[in-house]
Parts: C-alpha cells; structure tokens; sequence
C-alpha cells in the first residue's frame, strides 16, 4: 500500500517534466519551419542586376552606336529599351549572368556631340553611360 502512494506521488512530477520537453520540441519545430521560411524568401531577393557599360562605338552611317558591357550580376540582364540624351531609342539584347556582350542602340548621332546613353532592363534597372561621338 505505502509502494502504490509513493508511485502516485511521483506520478505528479513527471507531469512537469514531460511538459517542459513538449514545449521545447514544439519551439525548435517552429523555429526550423521559420529559417526554412525565411530562407525560401531571402533566395529571390539575392540575385542582382549589375552591369557596366565599358565602351561605346559610334557607327559610320550615324545610325547606331554598339555598347560593350559587362554583366558582374548574378542575373541575366535583358535590356528592352534605351534612351540617347532623353529621346527613345531602340535596344534589345540579353546578357548572361558573369559574361561580356553588345547591345546595339539604333539613335541617330552627329559627330562631336556628347550622348548619354541609358539602357532600361527588364526588372527597371538603368544603366546610364556618357560618350562623346567622333
């Protein structure tokens, strides 16, 4: 009889400690579930457009200038449109991610004059250059 108090008496503090490794376990389930959430979310937001315009050639029949780039992003650039000093231009090219390539801009241009060039990606980034035509 005094076996079956005893076991009764002990039976009330397992209750505590089973408790305390429920809620434990529930925390770091949570926990796992909200970095793999975050991270999830965290990988889109990683890849970036950079690019640098290296060199601008002027055409011999004024029409177009040729674009040397260099995409350093982590991305392909597709550029969809351009602008020579303000007024609409035509450009499309695709550039892969860590690679050189062109982009031909039809604009007309006269010699001597300075142009800004601005080449709009398809996610809205620009990416402005300054030239002068010779």
């Amino acid at each position: 009889m005094k076996t079956l108090r005893k076991i009764r008496k002990n039976a009330k503090a397992l209750s505590p400690v089973v408790a305390s490794i429920i809620l434990i376990a529930v925390t770091v389930a949570v926990s796992i579930a909200v970095a793999a959430w975050m991270g999830a979310l965290s990988i889109g937001f990683m890849e970036t457009e950079q690019m640098s315009i290296v060199n601008a050639q002027f055409t011999d029949t004024g029409t177009t200038i040729t674009l040397s780039v260099r995409n350093t992003g982590t991305t392909d650039i597709v550029i969809v449109s351009a602008t020579v000093n303000g007024e609409p231009a035509t450009a499309d090219a695709t550039i892969a991610k860590n690679s050189d390539g062109t982009v031909v801009v039809t604009a007309d241009w006269e010699q001597g004059a300075t142009y800004q060039v601005r080449l709009l990606s398809s996610k809205g980034n620009y990416f402005p250059y300054n030239a002068v035509a010779p």
